[in-house]
């Protein structure tokens, strides 16, 4: 047992040592060293692989490969390069590959490989020592003696008794070069020592050469692996179940999260790691149960919230808690439906899920099981403050900003028009959040320029309207008193007045632009904003001056521009 900082930190120390690549790859074969399930399957293309084993020959550098020795039982492939592995010695060490897989694997299949019947096979592999290149067959026969199989190159026997046969002492020697490159190329390998499978995430995103990172969700695929479950098909089977409304694309962690609350556990990191207690029966439970509360909480975030599909969620986490509401109140009443709205605007429009700790999901944890288990009408308690209504003229509009999705849902939820058509808008296209074509500046930033206001004053979200790209080809960088007074003229001011209506800009607004006073309009659009947000967090602006209103805090503007609507500080 490690007992001390200093023991830990030396039991961990990296032992780099300089290894054979063909003994290597031996290791792999006999099962000391093995694939973890988290590492993703062998992707490269048959001009990499060539590449490989060009580079081999030609003794030029191809990396290390990096190794985490431990005892802890986690699911590893059982084959490599289509190559069977044998099973690893109970309760022995073994080398967990972490860097290098791509490598290790075209070695291992290039000079392992068995003709199986599949002519077109990556590893059908000859080295033409005539041209002096590697090139791949597409057929089982034997090739010229010019043309070497490389798998050959792992049974010296076969493989000089074909380069006897070959005539010409050059090709010869060529040959003869190529099966000592092979025997006694090194590579570097760095050894990790044992420690926790949570510390190797970060090890493995810093050192993996594609850039992929090591998620949680890969972990606890390898840690919950079962020949009968594996947790990521799991979670990817609930995902397809959401497909059909759109909400496939929710990603695996927030899922797993849903996941780990719906094992009875929590929201946190430490919550999760506790699904490897559970057995298969009780895993399959848990995610069909997690299935049909996450179907409920799209219904309810499509048809009350209007949010189309999860890019316009401000924040995924919301999706994890309303899944595990769901889970426990299968069907809300009324009065339980409206509290969830209060909750949804009200951790939107304060930010609380932007720097969602552990503390507060053990908190939320609570505060769910209590609205479960009390009568209708208790209350979702989240000790979230609103922000002031400066929010509106501070906050950047930008897609990734949770106060610029509480513009875009609240836009949705008035039905917009384009205000220089009259044509409905398409929300659902605009909520995508892919491109940002549908949301232009009211007050044209190129107009604005010209007057000397900040391209940061320019971009407020209280700025922002939905409108059409041809609209907005239209309008240019036209003051708004011109382009308004046109429209004014064309429709006339009652219907140019209910357009802008459904763009929550009111006339007090419109006034203000029809003179060109951009600091009036920001004003009286964010008055009109904040006021429709309230409504939406069961609160009015009464209330939010009185100081002793319960649950109606302030947040400072700073803070409130920094809200960030993937935010996920705890990982």
């Amino acid at each position: 047992m490690v007992d001390t900082d200093q023991e830990r930190v030396a039991f961990k120390d990296p032992r780099p040592t300089v290894e054979r690549i063909s003994q290597l790859a031996q290791r792999v074969l006999t099962g000391d060293i093995l694939l973890p399930k988290f590492q993703r399957d062998f992707v490269w293309p048959r001009e990499k692989v060539l590449g490989l084993l060009d580079s081999i020959a030609r003794n030029y550098p191809i990396g290390s490969i990096l190794l985490w020795q431990s005892r802890q039982e986690l699911a590893s492939e059982r084959t490599i390069g289509g190559l069977n592995i044998a099973d690893r010695k109970p309760d022995y060490p073994v080398n967990y590959l972490l860097d290098g897989q791509q490598r290790l694997s075209t070695v291992c299949g290039a000079l392992h490989w068995k003709p199986d019947g599949d002519p077109d096979s990556i590893w059908n592999i000859v080295f033409d020592v005539q041209a002096d290149e590697f090139v791949h067959l597409h057929s089982l026969g034997d090739p010229p003696l010019t043309q070497i199989p490389v798998r050959l190159l792992s049974d010296p026997a076969n493989f000089f008794r074909r380069v006897s046969a070959i005539e010409g002492d050059a090709a010869r020697v060529t040959a003869d070069a190529l099966f000592n490159r092979f025997q006694d190329y090194m590579i570097a390998a760095v050894t990790l020592g044992d420690m926790p499978i949570d510390d190797i995430a970060p090890i493995f995103e810093r050192v993996n050469s594609k850039g992929t990172p090591l998620t949680i969700v890969d972990l606890m695929r390898a840690a919950t692996w079962d020949p009968a479950f594996d947790l990521r098909d799991a979670i990817d089977g609930i995902l397809q179940s959401l497909a059909t409304r759109n909400y496939d694309s929710i990603d695996r962690k927030t899922v797993l999260r849903s996941v780990a609350a719906g094992a009875d556990y929590g929201f946190a990191v430490d919550d999760i790691d506790k699904l490897r207690n559970k057995n298969v029966d009780e895993l399959r439970q848990v995610i069909g149960e997690v299935t049909e509360a996450a179907k409920k909480s799209v219904d309810f975030l499509t048809t009350h919230i209007r949010a189309p599909r999860p890019q316009s969620l401000p924040y995924t986490n919301q999706f994890a808690v309303l899944t595990e509401i769901f889970r426990r109140v299968p069907a809300p009443h009324n009065d339980q439906f409206a509290e969830l709205e209060n909750w949804f605007w009200r951790t939107t429009l304060s930010g609380y899920f932007g720097g969602w700790n552990t503390g507060q999901m053990s908190s939320d944890w609570r505060a769910i099981k209590e609205f479960a288990e009390a009568i209708p009408g208790t209350p979702l308690d989240v000790p979230a403050s609103l922000p002031r209504k400066d929010i509106w003229k501070v906050s950047q509009f930008r897609a990734n900003s949770a106060v610029s999705k509480m513009l875009a849902l609240m836009l949705s939820y008035a039905g917009p028009v384009d205000m220089l058509t009259g044509q409905r808008l398409d929300v659902g296209k605009s909520l995508s959040w892919s491109n940002d074509k549908e949301y232009h500046h009211f007050f044209p930033r190129d107009y604005l320029k010209g007057q000397d206001v900040p391209g940061g004053r320019a971009n407020a979200v209280g700025n922002i309207v939905l409108l059409s790209s041809l609209s907005n080809i239209g309008i240019s960088n036209s003051a708004p008193s011109r382009y308004l007074r046109q429209l004014i003229d064309s429709v006339g001011r009652e219907e140019a007045v209910g357009r802008l209506g459904t763009l929550l800009v009111s006339e007090e607004a419109l006034e203000c632009a029809l003179v060109d006073d951009y600091p009036g309009f920001l004003e009286a659009r964010s008055m009109t904003l904040h006021e429709r947000a309230l409504q939406l967090v069961g609160e009015s602006m009464a209330e939010e001056s009185d100081s002793g209103a319960p649950g109606v805090g302030e947040i400072s503007v700073d803070d409130a521009v920094n809200l960030e609507a993937e935010a996920d500080p705890e990982s």
